[in-house]
């Protein structure tokens, strides 16, 4: 039996990807998503940005040391900390890595940037 309902808006409060409304278990990395995370917030869990973690990736790693991936996430504060100290000179560079890496790296609005294309 096809379900011809419209595509969900429901995604996995820790990577991102699109679930059914009926899920449990994220398909993509086995989340449960009954278990609230601590890093979400009620406004924004399970809703990732709409900007793309591979666009922030390239981004740190030409221009991260002025900050340019901070930009892009709408963090302009701290962009314009870290172009005026070149990165935290380097420790907030790497630590940035880190975050962007492992799908923590979150836009102003506090939303994770966890997809990838």
């Amino acid at each position: 039996m096809t379900s011809t309902a419209s595509p969900s808006n429901v995604y996995c409060q820790k990577c991102g990807a699109p679930m059914q409304p009926a899920d449990r278990f994220c398909r993509k990395c086995g989340c449960d998503a009954a278990a609230p995370l601590w890093t979400t917030t009620p406004a924004v869990a399970g809703h990732p940005s709409d900007r793309k973690r591979i666009v922030a990736l390239l981004l740190w790693l030409l221009l991260g040391i002025f900050g340019a991936h901070r930009f892009y996430a709408g963090r302009i504060g701290t962009g314009v900390l870290w172009l005026c100290t070149l990165g935290l000179l380097g420790i907030g560079w790497l630590y940035d890595f880190v975050l962007i890496v492992a799908g923590e790296f979150r836009d102003s609005e506090g939303r994770p940037i966890v997809i990838w294309s």
